[in-house]
């Protein structure tokens, strides 16, 4: 016991213990701005929706409300335009933020958030705040990290806790933060990344439950209108079919994206590109008109499709009767129009729900039609449902452990393994086959090659003994969050010259050369002595 205890302090890491500190506080905040980020933002949603059907009755609202949303739109866009990291659902930003690749002043770039994404929920356009919410929770970690003049290091894992732990407030799903972390905006797995990810994730979600039942708001599963039932082994022919067919759908989503985006970067270039957000804001308020299912950020018309409740019947009341089916494929044309326009034009709000509703939508109808014409037993349609929406969601983002762990987290229903697995591997299969990149990454690649047009770099090379207990003492080089771009060269060990793979150690005593290509050098070097232990 004695010889235990004595190697555990001498093995004691207490940059572990300040990653687990940060996690905490990092967590705690996120817990709070988040839980009442999104009580206003499911308020707003309501708003939305009483305001279109009342309009929807009194028509001689309506040029008012294009007016309001004209106005709006130019005012986002320019707000946009200052802020860049204002754009889109934030998410790339916020990848690239953990990566080091982007700098934020995290105070402003919260509260305008905040401000900016709220407010698209309010004028009801197809807008999620999943994806602000990541934004702001990173945010808030890289601004704990600074008030507690955390190394660069630190406040980039502190981003990634922040992020994950946005995700899971949104959600109340953890273990979906926690892979998003993973499989997002790291890449790989580390003790350092499992440390920030876990204590952030789960402070993170304690408070927001704290806040939630104080203020006597619900605290369980996103989605309560889903019954799942067992699928039997004579069922797969369907939901193999089902998968297939709603993956090809995002691929399609996803390279239609892109094409979109291209054209509204070409075509859409007056007041200054200002001007683009009028096609988002316009349609919203136009489609909102016809269905209340295209405003918000899809909360709605996923609970809408389950049979527990008659929400389903609900559903064939709203578009013009068009019955069941009709009123699920309008919904789904329209959230897939707006959810794109929002992307390509970079509306201030997040799509991470808006695809989730797609893929759910299109689940829906695969599974009308499997009962319609090829005699699937109706109880499955819930399941089938969800697991088309992860199907979707994997083939788009290719994020697909966290695509299996989300469905079973907004139901909190764990009798449907197999057939998630089975859904979510088509769809991972079809983005391979099709080649699709995951499409946060590619979002993350353009905005990073437009910040390096502005930038002057150089390749800088630098020398450095690594110092008994420094940060990079003992660890593989693949396990170091080295500066964006830094690249170890050489490793000269007394007198031996080392040629470095990932998984070389680096040891005390060490001579490396690293070599960066970066429009800061200074603060390069700065890091480069911290991590190696040349304070």
């Amino acid at each position: 016991m004695k010889r235990a205890i004595q190697s555990f302090i001498a093995n004691f890491n207490p940059r572990g213990l300040q990653v687990l500190f940060m996690g905490c506080v990092t967590g705690f905040l996120v817990g709070v701005i988040v839980t009442f980020y999104n009580i206003l933002a499911s308020i707003g949603e309501g708003f939305a929706s009483n305001a279109y059907a009342y309009i929807r009755t009194h028509w001689f609202l309506i040029p008012l409300l294009l007016a309001v949303l004209a106005g709006s739109a130019f005012i986002v866009g320019v707000a946009v335009k200052l802020a860049p990291m204002l754009r889109g659902s934030g998410i790339p930003q916020t990848e690239g933020v953990a990566r080091g690749i982007f700098k934020i002043k995290w105070f402003s770039l919260l509260c305008s958030k905040f401000a900016l994404s709220l407010a698209c929920i309010f004028l009801g356009l197809c807008a999620g705040g999943e994806g602000p919410s990541i934004q702001m929770g990173g945010a808030l970690g890289y601004g704990s990290s600074k008030l507690f003049s955390r190394m660069d290091m630190l406040r980039r894992y502190q981003v990634t806790g922040g992020a994950c732990a946005g995700l899971a407030v949104a959600f109340n799903a953890p273990l979906t933060g926690m892979a998003f972390a993973f499989e997002e905006t790291h890449k790989k797995f580390s003790p350092e990344v499992f440390i920030c990810a876990f204590s952030s994730v789960v402070t993170g979600v304690l408070t927001r439950n704290l806040i939630r039942a104080g203020l006597g708001f619900s605290t369980s599963a996103a989605f309560t209108s889903f019954a799942f039932l067992s699928l039997p082994y004579t069922a797969y022919g369907y939901l193999v079919l089902a998968a297939l067919a709603v993956s090809l759908l995002g691929v399609g989503f996803y390279y239609l994206t892109f094409l979109l985006d291209k054209l509204v970067k070409e075509k859409l270039t007056f007041a200054k590109n200002t001007g683009k957000m009028l096609l988002p804001f316009l349609l919203a308020g136009v489609f909102g008109l016809i269905t209340v299912y295209a405003t918000g950020g899809g909360h709605a018309l996923i609970e809408a499709l389950g049979t527990l409740g008659g929400t389903r019947e609900m559903a064939v009341e709203q578009a013009f009767f068009l019955g069941l089916g009709g009123t699920i494929a309008l919904a789904l044309v329209f959230k897939l129009i707006l959810t794109l326009l929002n992307i390509a034009c970079g509306v201030p709000c997040g799509v991470f729900i808006p695809m989730l509703a797609v893929g759910a939508a299109a689940g829906a109808l695969c599974s009308l039609f499997c009962t319609e014409f090829l005699g699937m037993d109706p109880s499955y349609s819930d399941i089938m449902t969800f697991i088309c929406m992860a199907a979707f969601f994997t083939c788009v983002v290719r994020a697909p452990i966290t695509g299996i762990v989300m469905v079973f987290e907004l139901t909190w229903s764990f009798t449907a393994l197999l057939p998630v697995v089975v859904g979510v591997a088509i769809g991972y299969m079809v983005g391979e086959i099709a080649r699709t990149q995951p499409i946060y990454e590619v979002l993350l690649e353009q905005q990073t090659s437009e910040k390096e047009q502005t930038e002057v770099k150089q390749v800088l090379s630098f020398t450095l003994p690594v110092r008994a207990q420094g940060i990079v003492d003992g660890l593989a080089i693949k396990d170091v969050l080295w500066p964006t771009g830094a690249m170890v060269k050489g490793i000269l060990r007394g007198e031996e010259r080392v040629t470095p793979t990932a998984e070389t150690l680096l040891l005390a005593e060490d001579i490396i050369t690293v070599e960066v290509q970066t429009s800061d050098g200074e603060g390069v070097e700065k890091e480069l002595n911290l991590l190696t232990g040349n304070k």
